[in-house]
């Protein structure tokens, strides 16, 4: 994997500013952003900065946020034996070029019912380990065989075969937008609408709309990720005979509304939209799998965490991070991101080696997902370069990441 992007962010964000013939000031006027902030990321003095400012500085730049922060762009392929995964491959499962001219390409018999389904379950466990180039790998056969199976059953049959091309599209647009492809991620959702409306699961709408708002967010159209998310909440407002998994859909979706309010810096919001889910996963009680997403006490007490870091409250996150219920029962990807999170807080405060020991524990979770984290590898990045210890374990972690340096 290139590692060009892990540093480059200052230079990345000098090039297209000067392409678009501002100078620092007037883009930090259009962003609302300090321009000792800008001058810092040019001269490479400061590394990382802010989703919120990231979004900011894109949203001023007319780009995507994926490309200011070097988000990688492909697969890497951890095991030379295995099947070679391709976004390619992925990109052609999603809008095969047949669809332009009708008709099927594949001749053979689709899978039946249950191998879909036990192929979407093995398919949701890796995703969940964050083992995105076996994602890769298998998802484009996934879909083209849901495909053929929802093409070719009928009744019961054929619904039951878009309720899990419905959900492939879904991982694939969750993998499109980690690799920086939020286009061809829009165009996986698109599909997956379109499958939903034939199926047989009542929830896969609020799923998919549920994913839109993440990938509108990867895309930095917070406004549209908002409004998108809240609209879904609205209409399936759970009550106090609701079951679990309904309040557990409406919190997630809570939860991607709050994501996009805090990348547009705006406190109070969050705060409200927190206290929301944190009350629908206290009526639960405990943490809820929702599909492959988990909602509950952990998780609300994850995204608070997550958003402290976001609004520059290094403290108060790392004293939130204590308070956690449960961390270990999230699942891999998850438990990462908010050692991620705490390495982040550690970091603001300047206290690497504690930084250091959570981005450990966060490679100790999922470390193939680390790999294609952004923010991760940058943060290594930075904490390796101001290490004064050649065996210092950050060294090592940048290396075991493929960080050039």
């Amino acid at each position: 994997m290139s590692t060009s992007f892990e540093l480059g962010m200052g230079d990345r964000l000098a090039r297209l500013r000067i392409r678009r013939s501002l100078t620092q000031e007037r883009l930090a006027e259009r962003a609302g952003v300090s321009v000792d902030v800008i001058r810092k990321l040019e001269q490479g003095r400061r590394r990382t900065a802010r989703l919120a400012t990231i979004n900011s500085l894109a949203r001023a730049l007319d780009t995507e946020p994926s490309y200011l922060v070097g988000q990688p762009s492909t697969f890497e392929n951890p095991d030379p034996h295995a099947e070679l995964p391709s976004v390619l491959a992925l990109r052609r499962a999603i809008s095969p070029v047949y669809d332009l001219f009708g008709g099927e390409t594949d001749p053979e018999d689709p899978p039946s019912i249950a191998a879909l389904r036990a192929s979407l379950h093995s398919t949701d466990g890796i995703r969940r380990e964050g083992r995105l180039g076996e994602i890769g790998a298998l998802l484009p056969q996934l879909i083209l065989d849901a495909r053929a199976a929802a093409h070719s059953f009928s009744g019961a049959d054929a619904a039951a075969a878009h309720s899990v091309l419905a959900v492939a599209y879904q991982v694939a647009a969750t993998t499109l937008a980690a690799l920086g492809k939020e286009d061809a991620a829009f165009t996986a959702i698109e599909r997956s609408m379109q499958s939903v409306r034939q199926s047989d699961d009542p929830h896969l709408e609020t799923l998919a709309l549920s994913t839109l708002s993440w990938v509108f967010t990867k895309q930095g159209r917070l406004a549209d990720a908002e409004a998108v998310a809240l609209k879904r909440a609205a209409a399936i407002e759970p009550n106090f005979r609701s079951a679990p998994e309904e309040l557990a859909l409406w919190g997630v979706l809570i939860l991607r509304a709050a994501t996009a309010v805090v990348r547009q810096d705006r406190r109070d919001d969050v705060t409200d939209l927190l206290n929301m889910a944190s009350a629908a996963a206290a009526r639960i009680g405990t943490d809820q799998l929702v599909y492959a997403t988990p909602f509950g006490p952990t998780n609300a007490g994850v995204a608070k965490v997550n958003f402290l870091v976001e609004m520059e409250r290094a403290p108060e996150a790392i004293q939130a991070a204590r308070t956690v219920p449960d961390i270990d029962s999230l699942p891999p990807t998850w438990r990462a991101r908010f050692y991620v999170d705490l390495a982040l807080a550690h970091a603001e405060l300047h206290q690497d080696a504690s930084s250091a020991r959570a981005l450990l524990a966060a490679e100790q979770a999922a470390p193939e997902w680390m790999r294609y984290h952004a923010t991760t590898r940058r943060l290594t990045g930075e904490l390796r370069e101001r290490s004064t210890r050649r065996d210092a374990p950050v060294v090592g972690l940048a290396a075991r990441l493929g960080i050039d340096g």
